[in-house]
C-alpha cells in the first residue's frame, strides 16, 4: 500500500510539475519578459514565439544531457583514470594501452566484426524475402505475424529457448536438444552427403554468385558519381570480393569436410562456429522488424514501373532486383544500420548462453567483465568509449542520409 501510495504521489508531482512549468513559463515569457504592450509590442510577439519552443524543450534537453551527455563525458574521463589505493588517479591512455596488450580485447573485437558481417546482412536479407513473398500469398498477414512475432521476446528469453535448443547430452542418453535430435539422424549415407555436405556447398556457392554480380554492376559504375562516392564504391567492391572469396571456401570446406556422425556435439563449444549459432538467434529476432519496414517499403513501390517492366518482358526476378529493389534501396540501407547499430551493442545473447567462454567474446560482454566482475573501472570505461566510437559514425550517417531522404 506505501508504494502504491508512493508512486501515485510520484505520478501527480511529476505530472504537476510540468504542467506547472509549462503554465508558469509561458506566464513569465508573456507577461514579464516580452509583454505584449507598449511600442514594442509587436517584437516582443515574434521574440516570445522565438524562445517558447526552447522554453518547451527545455526539459527534454536536461533529461538528455543528464541521463546520455554527461554519462559519456564521464567515461570518458574514467578511461583516463585509474583506481589506485582507493581513489582515482589520472594515467592517461595507460587503459588503452593495457586493454590493447589483452588478447581477450581482441579475440571481442574480431567477434563483433564477424557479427557486423553476418547479421545485418542475412536479417535484411531474410526481411526482404520474406517481406516479397508475404505480400504474393493469400496468407500472407498470418506468415507476417508468425515471422514478427520473435521481436516481442527479450535477447534473454530468446537466448534461453535458442540454449535449449542447442543443449547436448552424453552419448547413450536422450538428447532433448532439437539440433542433436536432428543431428543423430545422420549417419554418412547419400542424405548425409546431400544434406549436409551438397546442400550447404550449393548454397554457399550461390551467394558467392550473387555477390559477383552485384560486383560486377559496380564495378561498371565505379567511373559515375563524385570522387567520394567512387571511393566508398570501391572499397566496397573490395569487401564483396573478399566476402564471395570467403563464400567459395566455405563451400570448398563444406564439400569436403570430415564429418563426426553419430556423435552429439557440443555445439556452444565448438570454436568460431559457435559464434554462428549465437547470430542465429538475433537473425532469428531482427527478420521481423527487417520485414515490416520493406514489407512497407515494397507497397510504396509505384506501379506503373512494375506495370511498364511487365509490358516491356521482364520476369520476377528482373522485376524485384531491378525495379522494386533500386526503389527501396534508401529504406535497406536504413534497416542495415539499424541492424548494425544493434549488433554492436549485443550483449544479452553471448551473456546467457556462453559468458563469453570458449571464443565468443563481443565488446559489450568484455567491457561488462572490466567494469562489473573484475571492477577495472578504467579499462572497462576505455572499452565503452571504444563502443562508442564504433556506434558513433554510423549514427551520424544514418542521421544525414534520413534528412537527405526527407529532402
Amino acid at each position: 500500500m506505501d508504494q502504491a501510495f508512493l508512486a501515485l504521489v510520484t505520478i501527480v508531482i511529476g505530472v504537476g510539475g510540468c504542467v506547472g512549468y509549462f503554465w508558469a513559463s509561458n506566464i513569465i515569457l508573456d507577461k514579464v519578459i516580452f509583454p505584449a504592450r507598449g511600442l514594442q509590442a509587436g517584437r516582443n510577439i515574434s521574440r516570445a514565439n522565438m524562445v517558447r519552443p526552447w522554453l518547451f524543450l527545455f526539459p527534454a534537453l536536461l533529461a538528455l544531457g543528464l541521463y546520455l551527455a554527461y554519462p559519456v563525458f564521464a567515461t570518458a574521463w574514467l578511461s583516463l583514470n585509474r583506481n589506485i589505493g582507493g581513489e582515482l588517479a589520472f594515467v592517461g591512455f595507460d587503459n588503452y594501452r593495457q586493454m590493447f596488450g589483452e588478447s581477450k580485447f581482441w579475440e571481442s573485437l574480431r567477434n563483433n566484426m564477424l557479427w557486423l558481417i553476418v547479421v545485418p546482412a542475412l536479417a535484411t536479407a531474410f526481411g526482404l524475402l520474406a517481406a516479397q513473398l508475404t505480400d504474393r500469398i493469400r496468407w500472407g498477414n498470418l506468415a507476417k505475424s508468425m515471422i514478427f512475432m520473435p521481436m516481442a521476446i527479450s535477447f534473454v528469453g530468446a537466448s534461453v529457448i535458442w540454449k535449449l535448443i542447442y543443449d547436448t547430452r552424453e552419448a547413450g542418453q536422450t538428447q532433448i536438444g532439437l539440433l542433436n535430435a536432428l543431428w543423430l539422424q545422420f549417419e554418412g549415407g547419400i542424405w548425409s552427403v546431400l544434406i549436409l555436405r551438397v546442400l550447404p556447398a550449393v548454397l554457399l556457392l550461390a551467394v558467392a554468385l550473387a555477390l559477383l554480380w552485384v560486383l560486377w554492376g559496380q564495378v561498371r559504375a565505379l567511373a559515375q558519381g563524385a570522387l567520394l562516392a567512387r571511393v566508398l564504391r570501391g572499397a566496397g567492391i573490395l569487401v564483396g570480393a573478399w566476402l564471395a572469396w570467403v563464400a567459395v571456401s566455405w563451400a570448398w570446406g563444406a564439400a569436403t569436410a570430415d564429418l563426426p556422425y553419430g556423435r552429439p556435439q557440443f555445439w556452444l563449444q565448438i570454436p568460431f562456429w559457435n559464434n554462428f549459432f549465437l547470430m542465429a538467434v538475433l537473425v532469428w529476432l531482427q527478420t521481423g522488424f527487417a520485414m515490416v519496414i520493406l514489407s512497407a517499403a515494397l507497397r510504396g513501390v509505384p506501379e506503373d514501373t512494375i506495370e511498364a517492366a511487365i509490358i516491356d518482358g521482364a520476369n520476377p526476378f528482373q522485376i524485384f532486383f531491378k525495379i522494386k529493389v533500386p526503389q527501396i534501396m534508401g529504406t535497406i540501407v536504413v534497416v542495415w544500420t539499424t541492424i548494425t547499430i544493434v549488433v554492436l551493442k549485443v550483449f544479452d545473447i553471448v551473456r546467457a548462453m556462453t559468458g563469453g567462454q570458449q571464443e565468443t567474446q563481443v565488446l559489450a560482454n568484455y567491457m561488462y567483465d572490466k567494469l562489473f566482475v573484475a571492477v577495472d573501472w578504467g579499462v572497462g570505461s576505455a572499452s565503452a568509449m571504444i563502443i562508442l566510437l564504433l556506434v558513433t559514425p554510423i549514427l551520424v550517417w544514418n542521421v544525414w542520409n534520413a534528412r537527405k531522404e526527407m529532402r
